[in-house]
């Protein structure tokens, strides 16, 4: 079996070709051998999920619950109330110089859920998250594991309003915006959470910890009496300085993919 083209302009988009396509190859040799006794999400994707490394004692579980404390009447609405609530929100001072919220995008009954921290002036313009160079790396990374923008993810980022000149996210605006994101994710009821960067991280898990300290391990979120597996990774903007990284967010991928996979 071959790799359809798009999948390899995604793969060469994140670096790892052509050097990725004969490991592939490779693999695709050694499958039936190399498989046998293993569950089906090591094997599609050789990532042996029971020797991962546990989360680090200070990015502990987060909660639906915590995130939307103080906000009880945003943790009862529905898709078309929490939408219009967003649209009209004065909750802190990035709603004066907005041009419009930017809510979220993709299959509001996705299995994936994918975060990221804030609108930029593209997003802010076009009131959709993760546009421009940015989104176009997100799609071929989604591309790259067999996901869509549009059928497989829900997209959104902490803040639905853009700060000035793309500066960081101040705290109060982050508490402000939060209990919105709970209520998505709420909603949206995802198998498996990606954070990207180092704020979206922050915010969801509760810690300060750096990003490199959270990638590579499997963290959580509380949602009802389940836990939805989170895995940390860089933000699409980041690998495009520093494009050195891609290959360490494919492992992150990768790990998001077997977790979706034993979560199936």
């Amino acid at each position: 079996m071959t790799m359809d083209e798009d999948r390899q302009r995604a793969w060469r988009a994140l670096g790892l070709g052509p050097v990725w396509d004969l490991r592939v190859g490779q693999a695709q040799r050694e499958e039936h051998s190399s498989t046998q006794g293993l569950s089906g999400s090591e094997r599609s994707t050789g990532v042996d999920l029971a020797a991962l490394p546990a989360a680090q004692d200070d990015a502990g579980s987060a909660t639906v619950a915590e995130l939307t404390a103080g906000q009880g009447e945003v943790s009862a609405m529905g898709w078309v109330a929490l939408e219009s609530c967003v649209a009209g929100c004065q909750a802190c001072s990035l709603s004066q110089g907005r041009t419009q919220t930017v809510f979220g995008v993709g299959n509001r009954n996705a299995d994936w859920m994918f975060i990221g921290e804030a609108p930029g002036a593209e997003e802010d313009a076009r009131g959709e998250p993760f546009v421009g160079q940015a989104g176009g790396l997100l799609d071929n990374m989604l591309a790259a594991i067999g996901l869509s923008r549009s059928k497989d993810v829900f997209i959104a980022n902490v803040l639905k309003c853009r700060p000035p000149r793309n500066r960081d996210p101040l705290p109060a605006e982050v508490a402000s915006c939060e209990p919105y994101l709970a209520r998505q994710i709420a909603l949206v009821d995802p198998r498996i959470i990606v954070v990207m960067g180092r704020f979206a991280a922050q915010s969801l898990l509760r810690t300060d910890a750096s990003i490199s300290s959270l990638r590579g391990r499997v963290h959580g979120f509380n949602l009802g009496e389940r836990t939805v597996p989170v895995v940390v990774t860089y933000h699409p903007a980041y690998l495009l300085r520093t494009p050195s990284d891609k290959g360490k967010s494919w492992s992150d991928l990768c790990l998001a993919r077997a977790l979706a996979a034993q979560a199936a």
